[in-house]
């Protein structure tokens, strides 16, 4: 049964929109209130030394707003092209099982990382900075709230992967909204501007390709290095690693145990 017949596009569109508000509020606001209130208890994680002004954090709020309303747009198409079932969306997990679920989420992460590595550079590109990644730029000592603060150019070309990979892909909903909420999740650590992850995490056999909140807040303070997500893959294969990015990493969570 597809669960998306009883409800209209419209009110689709007010869910997804709705949904995504609360969680931006509920995540990114929360986060930012707890490191707010702990400002001394956790300066010793932060990883650039000011707390984000109250300026930037109004503009990030804008075009996150923004941003939210891009993506129910997104949602409100992909629902329509869902019930004239031209995706490979499918609704019963015993289609493909349990481990093939699983296994989706695993190569929605890993395709991402890929087409956001890529995708990433080229917005990058002095051609289409400026009308695609400069806003998200703005905020050049990130907070929670930079999660979703895009140009709306860039918020399409950061929605638009899910949609394709549904014409691709077989999915279930179970695994769509995994990989929603891992991608925000992920997304929110990297702009939290604190690094929790353990010393010597960056030189773990399997750590070191997964990337660390310092490894993005360095992308924010530097522009021209560190543009993976999730995994440190393309930055490894292309050279595109900060050169200080193991030695910032290293200093601050050093600072961390010292402080115990």
């Amino acid at each position: 049964m597809n669960p998306l017949h009883p409800i209209s596009p419209s009110l689709f569109f007010l869910l997804v929109v709705a949904v995504m508000a609360s969680r931006y509020v509920f995540f990114s606001g929360g986060a930012f209130l707890l490191l707010k209130l702990g400002k001394a208890r956790f300066q010793k994680s932060r990883i650039q030394p000011d707390f984000p002004n109250s300026n930037g954090l109004r503009l990030e709020l804008f075009y996150s707003a923004s941003t939210i309303l891009i993506f129910g747009l997104i949602a409100f198409i992909v629902q329509a092209v869902v019930l004239q079932g031209h995706t490979q969306v499918y609704f019963e997990v015993s289609d493909q099982g349990w481990a093939y679920l699983i296994l989706s989420v695993i190569l929605l992460m890993l395709l991402h990382d890929s087409y956001f590595y890529w995708a990433h550079r080229l917005m990058h590109h002095p051609r289409f900075f400026r009308w695609t990644h400069k806003v998200h730029h703005i905020s050049t000592n990130p907070s929670p709230f930079t999660t979703y603060s895009f140009h709306p150019g860039e918020a399409f070309i950061e929605a638009i992967y899910l949609p394709i990979s549904l014409f691709f892909l077989p999915l279930h909903p179970i695994a769509i909204f995994s990989f929603i909420t891992i991608d925000y999740l992920y997304n929110l650590l990297g702009h939290l501007g604190y690094e929790f992850y353990p010393q010597g995490f960056v030189h773990h056999p399997v750590g070191k390709y997964f990337n660390t909140s310092t490894h993005h807040n360095m992308h924010h303070a530097h522009f021209n290095s560190n543009y993976g997500l999730y995994f440190n893959f393309w930055d490894r294969i292309c050279g595109t690693n900060h050169p200080k990015y193991l030695e910032t990493f290293d200093q601050i969570t050093s600072r961390n145990r010292n402080s115990l």
